[in-house]
Protein backbone atom coordinates (compact mmCIF):
# COMPACT_ATOMS: atom_id res chain seq x y z
CA UNK A 1 0.00 0.00 0.00
CA UNK A 2 1.40 3.39 -1.02
CA UNK A 3 -0.51 5.31 1.64
CA UNK A 4 0.98 5.23 5.12
CA UNK A 5 -1.69 5.29 7.82
CA UNK A 6 -1.26 5.91 11.53
CA UNK A 7 -4.92 5.10 12.08
CA UNK A 8 -7.80 3.84 9.90
CA UNK A 9 -9.13 5.99 7.04
CA UNK A 10 -12.81 5.69 6.10
CA UNK A 11 -13.81 6.63 2.56
CA UNK A 12 -17.36 7.99 2.58
CA UNK A 13 -19.92 8.34 -0.18
CA UNK A 14 -23.57 9.32 0.20
CA UNK A 15 -26.58 9.23 -2.07
CA UNK A 16 -29.26 11.66 -0.99
CA UNK A 17 -32.66 13.14 -1.77
CA UNK A 18 -30.93 16.33 -2.95
CA UNK A 19 -28.04 18.70 -2.27
CA UNK A 20 -29.58 20.96 0.37
CA UNK A 21 -27.79 19.88 3.55
CA UNK A 22 -30.32 21.50 5.87
CA UNK A 23 -33.33 19.92 4.13
CA UNK A 24 -32.32 16.77 2.25
CA UNK A 25 -31.63 13.32 3.69
CA UNK A 26 -29.37 10.33 3.09
CA UNK A 27 -30.83 7.40 1.10
CA UNK A 28 -27.65 5.33 0.88
CA UNK A 29 -24.38 5.37 2.79
CA UNK A 30 -21.22 3.53 1.81
CA UNK A 31 -18.20 3.38 4.11
CA UNK A 32 -14.92 1.76 3.06
CA UNK A 33 -12.48 1.53 5.95
CA UNK A 34 -8.81 1.07 5.12
CA UNK A 35 -6.83 -0.22 8.10
CA UNK A 36 -3.18 0.48 8.84
CA UNK A 37 -2.11 -2.82 7.28
CA UNK A 38 -4.01 -2.11 4.07
CA UNK A 39 -6.92 -4.46 4.77
CA UNK A 40 -10.41 -3.25 3.99
CA UNK A 41 -13.77 -3.28 5.75
CA UNK A 42 -16.97 -2.22 3.98
CA UNK A 43 -20.33 -1.08 5.29
CA UNK A 44 -23.15 -0.13 2.94
CA UNK A 45 -26.76 0.54 3.83
CA UNK A 46 -29.89 1.86 2.18
CA UNK A 47 -31.59 4.45 4.39
CA UNK A 48 -35.23 5.46 4.65
CA UNK A 49 -35.14 9.28 4.43
CA UNK A 50 -38.70 9.60 5.80
CA UNK A 51 -39.49 11.88 2.87
CA UNK A 52 -40.23 11.30 -0.82
CA UNK A 53 -37.17 10.92 -3.05
CA UNK A 54 -37.51 13.45 -5.89
CA UNK A 55 -37.64 11.95 -9.38
CA UNK A 56 -34.60 14.01 -10.37
CA UNK A 57 -32.54 12.47 -7.57
CA UNK A 58 -33.70 8.92 -8.37
CA UNK A 59 -32.67 9.42 -11.99
CA UNK A 60 -29.12 10.14 -10.80
CA UNK A 61 -28.55 7.42 -8.22
CA UNK A 62 -31.27 4.91 -9.15
CA UNK A 63 -32.72 4.67 -5.64
CA UNK A 64 -36.53 4.93 -5.40
CA UNK A 65 -39.08 5.23 -2.61
CA UNK A 66 -39.97 1.53 -2.98
CA UNK A 67 -36.34 0.52 -2.49
CA UNK A 68 -36.02 2.28 0.86
CA UNK A 69 -39.51 1.92 2.34
CA UNK A 70 -38.42 -1.08 4.46
CA UNK A 71 -34.93 0.28 5.13
CA UNK A 72 -33.93 1.67 8.53
CA UNK A 73 -33.92 5.41 9.15
CA UNK A 74 -30.60 7.12 9.76
CA UNK A 75 -31.48 7.51 13.42
CA UNK A 76 -31.80 3.73 13.66
CA UNK A 77 -28.32 3.14 12.21
CA UNK A 78 -26.59 6.25 13.60
CA UNK A 79 -24.83 4.44 16.45
CA UNK A 80 -23.67 1.68 14.09
CA UNK A 81 -22.22 4.25 11.70
CA UNK A 82 -20.60 6.16 14.55
CA UNK A 83 -18.93 3.00 15.85
CA UNK A 84 -17.62 2.19 12.37
CA UNK A 85 -15.94 5.60 11.99
CA UNK A 86 -14.77 5.94 15.60
CA UNK A 87 -11.00 6.20 15.81
CA UNK A 88 -10.69 6.83 12.08
CA UNK A 89 -10.21 9.81 9.82
CA UNK A 90 -12.60 10.49 6.92
CA UNK A 91 -12.00 10.85 3.19
CA UNK A 92 -14.08 11.25 0.07
CA UNK A 93 -14.46 13.04 -3.25
CA UNK A 94 -15.86 16.55 -2.79
CA UNK A 95 -16.62 15.23 0.69
CA UNK A 96 -15.68 18.34 2.65
CA UNK A 97 -18.25 20.36 0.72
CA UNK A 98 -21.06 17.83 0.71
CA UNK A 99 -20.75 14.34 2.22
CA UNK A 100 -19.20 15.40 5.53
CA UNK A 101 -21.66 18.28 6.17
CA UNK A 102 -24.59 16.02 5.20
CA UNK A 103 -23.44 13.17 7.46
CA UNK A 104 -22.85 15.55 10.36
CA UNK A 105 -26.31 17.05 9.87
CA UNK A 106 -27.89 13.59 10.04
CA UNK A 107 -25.99 12.82 13.25
CA UNK A 108 -27.23 16.09 14.77
CA UNK A 109 -30.83 15.28 13.80
CA UNK A 110 -30.42 11.88 15.44
CA UNK A 111 -29.02 13.45 18.61
CA UNK A 112 -25.70 11.63 18.23
CA UNK A 113 -22.40 13.35 19.03
CA UNK A 114 -20.16 11.89 16.32
CA UNK A 115 -17.31 14.38 16.97
CA UNK A 116 -16.53 14.58 13.27
CA UNK A 117 -14.75 17.90 13.79
CA UNK A 118 -12.02 16.05 15.73
CA UNK A 119 -11.13 13.91 12.71
CA UNK A 120 -8.81 14.68 9.83
CA UNK A 121 -10.97 15.25 6.74
CA UNK A 122 -9.25 14.40 3.47
CA UNK A 123 -10.96 15.55 0.28
CA UNK A 124 -9.44 13.79 -2.73
CA UNK A 125 -11.00 16.32 -5.12
CA UNK A 126 -8.92 19.07 -3.49
CA UNK A 127 -5.73 17.17 -4.30
CA UNK A 128 -6.89 16.72 -7.89
CA UNK A 129 -7.70 20.39 -8.37
CA UNK A 130 -4.44 21.56 -6.79
CA UNK A 131 -2.27 19.19 -8.79
CA UNK A 132 -4.18 19.35 -12.09
CA UNK A 133 -4.83 23.06 -12.31
CA UNK A 134 -7.96 24.40 -13.94
CA UNK A 135 -6.49 27.66 -15.17
CA UNK A 136 -6.70 28.79 -18.79
CA UNK A 137 -2.93 28.21 -19.15
CA UNK A 138 -3.35 24.63 -17.92
CA UNK A 139 -6.30 24.04 -20.27
CA UNK A 140 -4.32 25.47 -23.18
CA UNK A 141 -1.44 23.11 -22.46
CA UNK A 142 -3.78 20.12 -21.99
CA UNK A 143 -5.97 20.60 -25.06
CA UNK A 144 -3.65 22.39 -27.45
CA UNK A 145 -0.25 21.18 -26.21
CA UNK A 146 1.07 24.74 -26.30
CA UNK A 147 2.30 27.18 -23.69
CA UNK A 148 0.18 30.28 -23.30
CA UNK A 149 2.43 33.24 -23.98
CA UNK A 150 1.38 36.62 -22.57
CA UNK A 151 -1.11 35.00 -20.18
CA UNK A 152 -3.51 37.46 -18.52
CA UNK A 153 -3.40 39.84 -21.45
CA UNK A 154 -6.92 40.10 -22.77
CA UNK A 155 -6.31 39.28 -26.44
CA UNK A 156 -4.03 36.32 -25.73
CA UNK A 157 -6.48 34.86 -23.21
CA UNK A 158 -9.46 35.32 -25.50
CA UNK A 159 -7.65 33.73 -28.45
CA UNK A 160 -6.44 30.82 -26.31
CA UNK A 161 -9.98 30.23 -25.07
CA UNK A 162 -11.16 29.97 -28.68
CA UNK A 163 -8.44 27.42 -29.46
CA UNK A 164 -9.32 25.40 -26.35
CA UNK A 165 -12.97 25.24 -27.41
CA UNK A 166 -11.99 24.15 -30.91
CA UNK A 167 -9.95 21.32 -29.38
CA UNK A 168 -12.77 20.35 -27.00
CA UNK A 169 -15.22 19.96 -29.87
CA UNK A 170 -12.84 17.46 -31.46
CA UNK A 171 -11.98 15.64 -28.22
CA UNK A 172 -15.57 15.35 -26.93
CA UNK A 173 -17.93 14.59 -29.85
CA UNK A 174 -20.82 14.09 -27.42
CA UNK A 175 -20.98 17.82 -26.63
CA UNK A 176 -21.85 18.62 -30.24
CA UNK A 177 -20.29 21.33 -32.34
CA UNK A 178 -22.81 24.14 -32.05
CA UNK A 179 -23.11 26.87 -29.45
CA UNK A 180 -26.60 25.62 -28.62
CA UNK A 181 -25.49 22.03 -28.01
CA UNK A 182 -22.48 23.02 -25.90
CA UNK A 183 -24.43 25.47 -23.75
CA UNK A 184 -27.06 22.78 -23.18
CA UNK A 185 -24.32 20.30 -22.23
CA UNK A 186 -22.89 22.65 -19.60
CA UNK A 187 -26.34 23.40 -18.19
CA UNK A 188 -25.97 27.13 -18.66
CA UNK A 189 -29.16 27.23 -20.72
CA UNK A 190 -31.13 26.81 -17.50
CA UNK A 191 -29.94 30.07 -15.93
CA UNK A 192 -32.43 32.95 -15.82
CA UNK A 193 -30.26 35.67 -14.29
CA UNK A 194 -26.49 35.91 -14.61
CA UNK A 195 -25.96 35.45 -10.87
CA UNK A 196 -27.83 32.14 -11.02
CA UNK A 197 -30.35 33.05 -8.33
CA UNK A 198 -33.11 31.75 -10.61
CA UNK A 199 -33.00 28.78 -12.98
CA UNK A 200 -35.45 27.19 -15.37
CA UNK A 201 -36.94 23.89 -14.22
CA UNK A 202 -39.47 22.28 -16.53
CA UNK A 203 -39.96 25.62 -18.26
CA UNK A 204 -40.68 27.49 -15.01
CA UNK A 205 -38.51 30.14 -13.33
CA UNK A 206 -37.46 28.64 -10.01
CA UNK A 207 -35.50 29.90 -7.00
CA UNK A 208 -31.96 28.53 -6.87
CA UNK A 209 -31.00 29.75 -3.39
CA UNK A 210 -32.24 30.31 0.12
CA UNK A 211 -35.28 29.03 1.93
CA UNK A 212 -37.37 28.90 -1.27
CA UNK A 213 -34.82 26.96 -3.33
CA UNK A 214 -36.64 24.65 -5.74
CA UNK A 215 -39.91 26.57 -5.58
CA UNK A 216 -41.41 28.43 -8.57
CA UNK A 217 -40.77 32.15 -8.28
CA UNK A 218 -44.39 33.03 -9.12
CA UNK A 219 -45.68 30.71 -6.40
CA UNK A 220 -43.46 32.35 -3.77
CA UNK A 221 -44.41 35.85 -4.86
CA UNK A 222 -48.09 34.95 -4.54
CA UNK A 223 -47.73 33.26 -1.15
CA UNK A 224 -45.19 35.68 0.27
CA UNK A 225 -45.44 39.00 -1.61
CA UNK A 226 -43.09 40.72 0.85
CA UNK A 227 -40.29 38.50 -0.45
CA UNK A 228 -40.22 40.64 -3.59
CA UNK A 229 -39.63 43.79 -1.53
CA UNK A 230 -36.96 42.02 0.51
CA UNK A 231 -35.04 41.04 -2.61
CA UNK A 232 -35.43 44.44 -4.25
CA UNK A 233 -33.98 46.11 -1.15
CA UNK A 234 -31.34 43.43 -0.67
CA UNK A 235 -27.77 43.13 -1.87
CA UNK A 236 -28.60 41.40 -5.15
CA UNK A 237 -27.27 42.26 -8.63
CA UNK A 238 -29.36 44.67 -10.66
CA UNK A 239 -29.87 42.00 -13.30
CA UNK A 240 -31.34 39.64 -10.70
CA UNK A 241 -33.76 42.36 -9.57
CA UNK A 242 -34.63 43.11 -13.18
CA UNK A 243 -35.49 39.47 -13.86
CA UNK A 244 -37.49 39.22 -10.65
CA UNK A 245 -39.55 42.23 -11.69
CA UNK A 246 -40.07 40.75 -15.17
CA UNK A 247 -41.33 37.50 -13.64
CA UNK A 248 -43.67 39.41 -11.33
CA UNK A 249 -45.04 41.56 -14.15
CA UNK A 250 -45.52 38.50 -16.37
CA UNK A 251 -47.49 36.77 -13.63
CA UNK A 252 -49.71 39.86 -13.17
CA UNK A 253 -50.46 40.00 -16.90
CA UNK A 254 -51.60 36.36 -16.82
CA UNK A 255 -54.30 37.13 -14.25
Amino acid sequence: MNLQLSRPLVFLDLETTGINVSHDKIVEIALVKILEDGSKQVKRKLVNPEMPIPKEASEIHGITDDMVKEAPTFKQIANEVKQFIDGADLAGYNSNRFDIPMLNEEFLRAGIAAEIETKKLLDVQKVYHKMEQRTLSAAYQFYCNKNLEDAHTAEADATATWEVLEAQVVKYPNIGNTVESIVKFTGEDQIVDFAGRFIMENGVETFNFGKHKGKPVVQVLKEEPQYYDWMMKGDFPLHTKQKLTEILNKSILKK
